[in-house]
């Protein structure tokens, strides 16, 4: 058997211009990351990033703390569900079909929990067979995507070896939903809750693949614990 490590990106800088740069915090969850994998004594014998900054600087910082750490490969099939050209396109053409989908348009600026379920309803309805909007990445193409980049991770890998995989919230889970054969409108459930710098690994061989643990902070917990910090963070 061998196993990839899905790793979802660490904390970015919330309410800065540049949002996909780390924060201070999410600097030092990637380095911890690193400092706990190397003490565990893991050894990648490949890594993979999407070309977001986010994903890019998480894979080295980590990578960076480990002994013989191979390159960085960047491929953006790795990259994030595009949220906001999804909401920008959709949003339109839903405020005409769903008075539920208004009122939760109405409260966004004032209510947090409105704007996420903004993005689970354009999230499901750009997942869903109905969707027939142009002028945005289909989901049958970024799911292809995903999926081709994470079968040649698999393929890449012999017996016995760890891969690393840094990417986003929406990517994991369009793998999680590959690997235990979701149909679409499941996937969301696995997207809304990843923790930054969450672990989820899969396991396989050259008959099956499956998932082993899924958005796994109990590294953090740990060094929360001993460090006496927060550690464990959500966006």
């Amino acid at each position: 058997m061998a196993n990839i490590l899905i790793f979802r990106y660490c904390e970015g800088s919330i309410g800065a211009d540049n949002f996909c740069q780390l924060s201070p915090l999410g600097q030092r969850q990637a380095g911890l990351t690193g400092e706990f994998l190397r003490q565990a004594g893991t050894r990648f014998s490949a890594a993979y990033s999407g070309d977001l900054s986010r994903q890019r600087e998480t894979g080295q910082r980590v990578l960076d703390q480990l002994e013989q750490a191979p390159e960085l490969t960047i491929d953006p099939r790795f990259n994030e569900v595009q949220t906001d050209e999804q909401i920008e396109v959709m949003m339109p053409l839903l405020l005409e079909r769903d008075a539920r989908f208004a009122d939760l348009v109405a409260a966004m600026d004032t209510d947090t929990k409105s704007f996420q379920k903004i993005i689970e309803t354009v999230f499901n309805y750009w997942v869903s067979p109905d969707c027939d909007v142009s002028g945005i990445q289909s989901w049958k193409d970024y799911h292809g995507g995903v999926v081709s980049a994470f079968e040649g991770a698999m393929a890449s890998a012999a017996s016995g070896t760890d891969t690393a995989i840094f990417t986003s919230g929406g990517t994991i889970a369009t793998i999680v939903g590959h690997v235990l054969k979701l149909t679409s409108d499941r996937v969301y459930e696995f997207y809304e809750p990843v923790f930054n710098c969450s672990i989820t690994r899969i396991i396989f061989n050259s008959r099956k693949c499956s998932l082993s643990t899924f958005n796994d902070v109990g590294h953090l917990q740990l060094m929360s614990a001993q460090l006496k910090e927060r550690l464990v963070t959500y966006r």
